[in-house]
């Protein structure tokens, strides 16, 4: 199914049955394909969008710059920042998450590139607030898991080469420093550069390697050039791993699969690396990686909470691809 709009949409969250644009105003689509428009206007370039899984807090911003709105409901709580150090060569590091003690967190990198805060949504109380000594790495495409008990971040290091840790955000409330280090539970052993990632459950990691080599591929235990792979952080070590080619981005479909969105949406099985269903009618961005001087905008998607499709923004619209037939997990 595709859905015609006036533009192209920038970000995308489910309302129920609905389509919401919160960067173009909280716009919204309704089920017969009708676009509402709100009348709402932020004036600044924002393009991207980050939710909470509550729903009651947005984070508005420029994947590509400095600057970035959070939103309670459809009003401005604060202005955000990030360092300009190399801001426009990488995406903006920044997500929502609840706690498991049910506190909604914005994490980000409001004053140096290389480290992470934990800030209290409604407050703005700092919650990472120890003096710090941070590894010299780009954060990136940050992701909570589903418990708020782990934080992940694909981003990269000079010269450069893309690569990912998870932290434990518990520990991390507790001491600062856990999100200093190069990631916990374990290092993942990496022979390929990282181009995307993406929790499919509270304690895996998916992670699409590029075709970048980042070692000589002695070491059979690490993920290699053009393989998909599964990482347990309660086991610290690859669980699957399979090769493909293009991955692109990767965004969680239910269970243990995931959207690769490269060139055209493919739904994919993370542990065995299977196609399940493509649209190759489809047109999505051919992007690898957090960082590109040459700037090709990361994929806009939405999944629905009762995981059978997922909303993708194209030039032409927002199509909807339904997964049928295929069991929930």
């Amino acid at each position: 199914m595709m859905i015609e709009t006036s533009s192209e949409p920038l970000s995308l969250r489910w309302d129920g049955e609905e389509l919401v644009d919160a960067v173009g105003g909280f716009r919204r689509w309704t089920p017969d394909g009708a676009e509402h428009s709100s009348g709402l206007r932020y004036p600044y370039e924002f393009d991207r969008a980050a939710h909470s899984p509550s729903g009651r807090w947005t984070a508005i911003y420029t994947e590509r710059g400095t600057k970035a709105l959070l939103l309670d409901g459809e009003r401005i709580a604060r202005e955000l920042n990030r360092s300009y150090y190399q801001a426009e060569a990488y995406d903006y590091p920044i997500v929502l998450g609840t706690l498991p003690d049910g506190r909604d967190v914005l994490v980000h990198c409001p004053d140096e590139y290389n480290v992470l805060q934990i800030e209290d949504a409604a407050t703005g109380e700092r919650l990472t607030a120890a003096a710090r000594e941070p590894r010299d790495f780009f954060h990136s495409r940050l992701a909570v898991s589903p418990d708020g008990r782990r934080l992940l971040s694909a981003g990269w290091v000079w010269s450069p080469v893309g690569l990912a840790s998870a932290y434990e955000l518990q520990e991390a409330l507790t001491d600062s420093s856990v999100l200093d280090r190069e990631g916990a539970p374990g290092n993942m052993a990496l022979d390929a550069e990282v181009a995307s990632a993406c929790w499919l459950d509270t304690d895996r990691l998916v992670v699409a390697a590029t075709a970048e080599d980042l070692g000589d591929g002695e070491e059979r235990r690490a993920l290699r050039t053009g393989e998909l792979g599964v990482w347990s952080c309660a086991q610290g070590r690859w669980t699957h791993r399979s090769g493909g080619g293009d991955w692109g981005t990767v965004v969680p479909c239910g269970g243990s699969r995931v959207m690769s969105l490269y060139g055209h949406p493919r739904l994919v099985e993370a542990t065995d690396g299977t196609v399940l269903a493509q649209w190759p009618d489809v047109a999505v961005s051919r992007r690898d990686g957090a960082y590109g001087v040459t700037h090709v905008p990361s994929p806009v998607t939405a999944l629905h909470p009762d995981g059978t499709r997922l909303a993708v923004a194209t030039h032409r619209g927002i199509a909807i691809l339904e997964f049928p037939g295929l069991p929930q997990t």
